[in-house]
C-alpha cells in the first residue's frame, strides 16, 4: 500500500481501543498499514485478534492521566486519544466526585496525552498527527450529563490551541465528533422505540452510524492526504448538527 492514503511505516497509539469506535479506528489504521498500539484499561485481546501482528497491547488507565502520559510510548507517529467516561445526573445532583472522575479522563488525560506526544516528536525533530474524539457535545448542551459536554467543550478548544502551536512544528492536530453511533454506550437509546425515532427523525441520513464511519474519517486525517489540515473538528454525524 502507498500513496497519500497509505500509513505504511507508521506507529499509532489508540485510546479505548478495546471495544467500539476505538476498536474499529484500531482496525482502520491497521488496514491503511499503519502498526498500531492498542491502549485500554481492560485487555484489548479481541483488537489484536482482528488486526493481527501489525497490532500491540498497552494497559493504560486514564483515571491516574499523570501515569497514563509517562507510560506513553516516546515512538509514535499518531495519537487517537478516543476513550472517554460519561457520569448522568441532573445537574443539580451532580456530585464533584462524578465531575472530577470524567474530567480527569476526557480531558486532562488527553491533554497531557497530547502533551507527552507533542514533547517527544518535537525534541526528535518528527512530525505527527493526533486526533482527538470530540462529540455533537462539544457544540450543544445536551442534558444531565455537565461534566461530559464541559470536557467535550474542552476537547475542541484543546485540539485548537495545540494545532495553532504545533503546526509549524509539522505535528497536526484535529479531532472527530461523532454523531448517534451504534455502539454498547447507545444500546439503551436504539432499543426504546420512541427514543431511537425521535433520534432518527433528526438524522439527515436516515441512520444511527456505525462505529466504522469514525474509523475512516479518523485515519483520513491521519493520512498524508489530510497534511494541510489542522484545528479541524469534523463533524460525522449524518447530517444531524447541519439540521
Amino acid at each position: 500500500m502507498s500513496g497519500p492514503f497509505s500509513l505504511r511505516g507508521k506507529r499509532a497509539l489508540v485510546t479505548g481501543a478495546n471495544t467500539g469506535i476505538g476498536q474499529a479506528i484500531a482496525v482502520g489504521l491497521a488496514e491503511a498499514g499503519a502498526h498500531v498500539v492498542a491502549a485500554g484499561r481492560r485487555s484489548c485481546a479481541q483488537t489484536i485478534e482482528m488486526i493481527g501482528d501489525s497490532a500491540e497491547e498497552l494497559i493504560l488507565d486514564l483515571a491516574d492521566p499523570v501515569a497514563a502520559a509517562g507510560a506513553l510510548p516516546g515512538d509514535l507517529d499518531i495519537l487517537v486519544n478516543n476513550a472517554g467516561l460519561i457520569r448522568r445526573a441532573d445537574s443539580v445532583e451532580y456530585s464533584e466526585a462524578d465531575w472530577d472522575d470524567v474530567m480527569d479522563v476526557n480531558l486532562k488525560a488527553v491533554f497531557l496525552l497530547c502533551q507527552a506526544f507533542g514533547r517527544a516528536a518535537i525534541a526528535q525533530g518528527r512530525s505527527g498527527r493526533i486526533v482527538n474524539i470530540a462529540s455533537l457535545l462539544s457544540f450543544q448542551g445536551g442534558i444531565r450529563v455537565p461534566a461530559y459536554t464541559a470536557s467535550k467543550h474542552g476537547v475542541a478548544g484543546l485540539t485548537k490551541i495545540l494545532a495553532n502551536e504545533w503546526a509549524g512544528q509539522g505535528i497536526n492536530v484535529n479531532a472527530v465528533a461523532p454523531g448517534y453511533i451504534a455502539t454498547a454506550n447507545t444500546a439503551a437509546l436504539r432499543d426504546d422505540p420512541e427514543r431511537s425515532r425521535a433520534i432518527l427523525e433528526r438524522i439527515p441520513a436516515g441512520r444511527w452510524g456505525d462505529p466504522a464511519d469514525i474509523a475512516g474519517a479518523v485515519t483520513f486525517l491521519c493520512t498524508p492526504a489530510a497534511n494541510y489540515v489542522t484545528g479541524a473538528v469534523l463533524n460525522v454525524d449524518g447530517g444531524w448538527l447541519a439540521r
